[in-house]
């Protein structure tokens, strides 16, 4: 991870701004794309990884395995002869990661203990114990609940029903990774709000299907190598998306991003809010449709997230803080206790950020409201070492009265290096 003492201080443009930026490619799109990509046997192609820290945590792990991995090529034995690990796998600050790998894992004979940074070492994993036991693996946490956990087969996975009490993409993940090698399909379910990425991937390689919106069926089956351009991440773009939003006048354009619908909730709140929205498909890819996304700029309106939008935008949440400061009226947030067990208590470290900058906010136990005053002022912002702190912050540098300073900016590189100078990229352009 990036030395997370790096501090960056940021001058708000003096004029709106306009542009086109290409974001980085799909942080949640990369990961899956490298892991479905080594389970089958034989070379995959992967162009436009995302570039964050958090992928080259996966690239790490899986070529701990055995596998290749060198730029776009990936050439593995596939699942069932990946290489026993010699030590624990280092999945750096990647929750995403070690829940994934976890159960690419857990279908193998032999132990795999997956670890990572203190940070990570902090973060829930607890929810993927009842899904892989339910397969018969056996997985060990601890605590109960925390990592470093131990994964492996004490024999034959048989396919199972499962419930998931929490909208969590990557919990359903681990599940399905390690049901397509079981004996017999497996049906897993949750409540609606996640992503469903694998879920469109599987189907579209021909190993599962939807049997309502809610329950997917795993055909198991070996997987066959695949090629594969990841789109632009909507969860970067909104980045862009916001500072457009909070400045009357700007403009911004993201072309060449995924628009899975369970990805662009944030763009359903900028438009709650009052910012101009204009969206185009142009393509689709394993199942997610691709396109374009212009933001303009406006006089912003408080809002509401909660429910299934919130779920839909947890990500985003940091930046909803932030729009809400330069909204009128009581922005609320609720139904997202699942940002406290983030890289940092997102509920506690938004609050922070946006009274550090002259804002009125209060946390809540499951959200924050936040007291829309139409301005931010001069100020420092901590990042915690959470990477979506420190670029909000960024963000809210945009319209600010003076300088915003960022302690512990080096958190980006987690998702997206070279992010400020491609932010005061974007607010010099006209």
């Amino acid at each position: 991870m990036s030395p997370p003492a790096t501090k960056v201080t940021l001058h708000p443009p003096d004029a709106p701004f306009a542009g086109s930026v290409a974001v980085p490619g799909d942080k949640s799109l990369s990961h899956r794309a490298l892991i479905l990509g080594a389970l089958a046997a034989g070379e995959s192609h992967i162009a436009n990884q995302g570039p964050g820290e958090d992928i080259a945590s996966t690239r790490s792990v899986l070529r701990a395995l055995g596998v290749s991995i060198d730029g776009g090529r990936l050439a593995s034995p596939g699942r069932r002869a990946w290489r026993e690990p010699v030590g624990p796998l280092d999945c750096g600050n990647s929750g995403t990661t070690l829940r994934l790998m976890a159960g690419a894992l857990a279908t193998r004979p032999y132990r795999s203990e997956l670890t990572g940074d203190v940070t990570l070492l902090r973060r829930p994993m607890g929810r993927l114990v009842g899904p892989l036991e339910a397969l018969g693996a056996s997985i060990e946490v601890s605590d109960g609940e925390r990592a470093p956990i131990t994964v492996h087969a004490p024999g034959e996975l048989r396919g199972t029903d499962v419930e998931i009490p929490i909208a969590s993409a990557q919990a359903r993940t681990a599940f399905e990774l390690a049901a397509l090698e079981a004996r017999g399909s497996s049906v897993v379910s949750s409540p609606p709000g996640f992503r469903d990425h694998t879920e469109r991937w599987l189907e579209a390689l021909g190993r599962g299907r939807w049997l309502d919106r809610n329950r997917f069926q795993v055909v198991p089956g070996e997987l066959e190598p695949f090629e594969y351009v990841v789109p632009g991440d909507p969860s970067s773009a909104a980045f862009l998306w916001a500072a457009a939003a909070v400045k009357p006048g700007a403009r911004v354009t993201t072309p060449g991003i995924t628009l899975n619908p369970g990805r662009i909730g944030f763009l359903q709140v900028l438009e709650s809010m009052g910012a101009g929205i204009e969206a185009e498909v142009t393509g689709s890819a394993m199942g997610d449709p691709i396109g374009s996304v212009t933001v303009y700029g406006g006089v912003l309106a408080a809002t509401e997230v909660s429910g299934e939008l919130a779920a839909a935008t947890l990500d985003e949440l940091p930046l909803v803080g932030v729009l809400g400061a330069y909204a009128e009226g009581m922005t609320v947030v609720r139904d997202a206790a699942e940002l406290r067990g983030k890289e940092s208590d997102r509920i506690a470290t938004t609050v922070a950020m946006i009274r550090a900058l002259g804002g009125g906010a209060e946390a809540t136990e499951d959200g924050f409201v936040i007291v829309g005053t139409g301005w931010l002022e001069t100020g420092t912002v901590e990042s915690h070492g959470d990477h979506r702190i420190a670029m909000a912050g960024a963000v809210a540098a945009t319209a600010a009265t003076g300088a915003v300073r960022i302690d512990g900016a080096g958190a980006a590189a987690v998702s997206w290096p070279g992010f400020y100078e491609v932010l005061e990229g974007l607010w010099s352009s006209r």
